[in-house]
């Protein structure tokens, strides 16, 4: 490996703003609100706010397979945060995540309206409140939680780690790329010589485990993220493709993938509050062939 540049760090660092990058403009090293904004807050008993990134379709494919199995309860608006923009640091948006970060969620059937924030949370909290997507029997609902867990703590080394660096750094740095290929590379053969063994996470159930790691690792091993898919060698994973085929190819990850989407193709996109009645039409126009 080749490096033309050293970096000395100096003894105190001092945030440099035009630091270069995608996300340069909303990366900062406080917290905290930078202006007044409330948010909207629509009918449903659940109030979304987010955007279609991985974390974000974590909450709309928990949403919407709640909604699938009938739970009328469930029905949520959700409502765009562009955080591109900073809507994030909206004083209405960091009332319900002092970390500013998407998806966060009120919810509105509790004597006093409930937030819920971090995707992993809003999964957990979901699926116990409705008694689905987790597992009731000890040993399996540990092992649902330790892929959430798991999950949690293992994608921000493929977001912010690869991610970053191989689709969104400013320049391409050989050692940060080969760093984190490796970790993610690894993370894939995880998952891949535990999916030999076992059609979900948890096992034989689908469950919020599976809900968690599908929008980051199943969409990679798509090729729906960060065009690596030639790069990290994606269809090697076998046992992770199949695993992430067969739940791509459920109704309400269609229609969760969609929400709060404002990138791709646009027949992928709906991006405007919904209540459950109108929206499982718009989306089903979308998906099925026009004849």
């Amino acid at each position: 490996m080749s490096q033309d540049n050293t970096y000395t760090p100096p003894r105190v660092w001092t945030w440099e703003q035009a630091s270069g990058g995608q996300f340069a403009s909303i990366n900062r090293p406080i917290a905290g609100a930078t202006h007044e904004k409330a948010l909207p807050v629509g009918e449903p008993p659940f109030q979304l706010y987010s955007l279609a990134t991985p974390n974000g379709v974590k909450a709309t494919v928990m949403l919407e397979e709640l909604l699938e199995l009938g739970h009328t309860t469930a029905e949520y608006d959700a409502w765009l945060i562009r955080i591109g923009d900073g809507e994030q640091f909206g004083s209405g948006f960091v009332e319900v995540n002092p970390n500013s970060k998407i998806p966060a969620l009120m919810d509105h059937s509790t004597e006093t309206p409930t937030r819920v924030f971090e995707s992993g949370a809003i999964l957990l909290y979901l699926a116990e409140k409705f008694g689905d997507f987790l597992p009731t029997a000890f040993k399996a609902r540990t092992e649902a939680l330790n892929w959430l867990f798991w999950q949690m703590g293992s994608a921000p080394f493929v977001g912010g780690g690869f991610g970053h660096f191989y689709a969104y750094a400013p320049e391409k740095l050989e050692y940060p790329i080969d760093r984190y290929a490796m970790e993610t590379k690894r993370q894939l053969d995880v998952l891949d010589r535990h999916l030999a063994e076992n059609r979900y996470l948890a096992g034989d159930d689908y469950s919020i485990a599976d809900i968690a790691n599908w929008p980051w690792y199943g969409q990679l091993v798509l090729g729906r993220l960060y065009d690596a898919g030639e790069f990290l060698q994606v269809h090697t994973y076998e046992n992770v493709v199949r695993w992430a085929q067969d739940i791509d190819a459920r109704p309400a990850v269609q229609r969760g993938r969609m929400v709060n989407r404002t990138f791709g193709e646009p027949e992928m996109q709906l991006h405007e509050r919904h209540h459950a009645s109108d929206f499982a039409q718009k989306t089903q126009d979308k998906l099925e062939p026009q004849s």
